[in-house]
């Protein structure tokens, strides 16, 4: 089920997506109930742990994972739960919040470049890029902290920003960097319940933000934004993956099914040892069990 799972959800080629043609509560027919579901996720985190240890140290690939989503989607649990099985030596997970001034000082790519993956690594991006061409073009104001020159804003700037993404994605994908993107699909209705059960938890108001009932009135600017984003950025080297959040146990499933397509695709293994080196392990043994 799991290597089947994703595909329904990639988007390689976004000219006709369609946001609404992808339902948030979606479980792909499933019967799984959660006992099921977890023992599942579970053999998929044992698969992609031994995926991701061949591609460190195989050490040539590189693979980013980016994280997008409306607030409450679950993309802090979903990280936590499917990268349970990683080795932290080969993952590094960066998260972006509002820019910072020296942030603002740069281009709106220099960030998040700055913190890639090195080679044999996952990267995970909790956020990204993709917020200034989401928030920042919902809400205007954040546009004009950026200290783009006048002349540079013109009506074409979200056009330029999507070029500007397809071109360095292009690049990274051209050394090595294999690129995924999930939208962690949530309905609003869902978002909803979701933040009444931190407002009932004590111990996850701090969570909770009033920032998250404004961006709730923007909704609807918001999923345009997603939807343009997606049809503009959705390639073969850098697809997106719309993933249904409204049941978290199905997001993550779908998830970890496509991190390990993305790393099987790769034909990743351990490096070959030469003759020479196996005669010098050879003799390391002799000497190690005359000790």
């Amino acid at each position: 089920m799991l290597r089947k799972l994703a595909a329904a959800y990639r988007i390689s080629d976004g000219r006709n997506f369609r946001l609404d043609g992808v339902d948030p509560g979606d479980t792909d027919g499933s019967s799984l109930d959660k006992k099921e579901a977890k023992a599942l996720l579970r053999q998929g985190i044992d698969r992609l742990a031994e995926l991701q240890d061949k591609l460190y140290a195989q050490d040539r690939w590189a693979v980013l994972a980016i994280f997008q989503a409306m607030d409450a989607a679950g993309k802090d649990s979903a990280i936590k739960h499917v990268m349970s099985g990683v080795n932290p030596t080969g993952c590094d997970v960066q998260s972006f919040k509002p820019p910072s001034e020296e942030e603002l000082d740069h281009d709106f790519l220099w960030r998040a470049m700055r913190r890639l993956p090195e080679r044999g690594r996952i990267g995970i991006f909790n956020r990204s890029y993709y917020e200034d061409v989401l928030v920042v073009r919902v809400h205007p104001e954040w546009l004009e902290r950026q200290k783009i020159p006048e002349p540079l804003k013109t009506p074409r700037i979200w056009e330029e920003r999507f070029e500007d993404i397809n071109a360095v994605e292009r690049y990274l994908a051209r050394n090595g960097v294999v690129i995924l993107k999930f939208f962690l699909h949530v309905s609003m209705d869902e978002q909803r319940k979701r933040f009444l059960k931190r407002l009932d938890n004590p111990e996850k108001n701090w969570k909770f933000s009033t920032a998250d009932i404004e961006d709730r009135r923007h909704w609807d600017d918001y999923m345009r934004a997603y939807e343009e984003a997606i049809r503009h950025t959705a390639t073969a080297h850098a697809p997106w993956y719309v993933v249904p959040a409204d049941h978290k146990w199905f997001t993550r499933l779908v998830l970890v099914s496509a991190l390990i397509d993305t790393l099987e695709a790769l034909d990743l293994a351990y490096p070959s040892v030469s003759a020479e080196t196996r005669a010098l392990l050879a003799e390391a043994r002799e000497a190690l069990e005359r000790e």
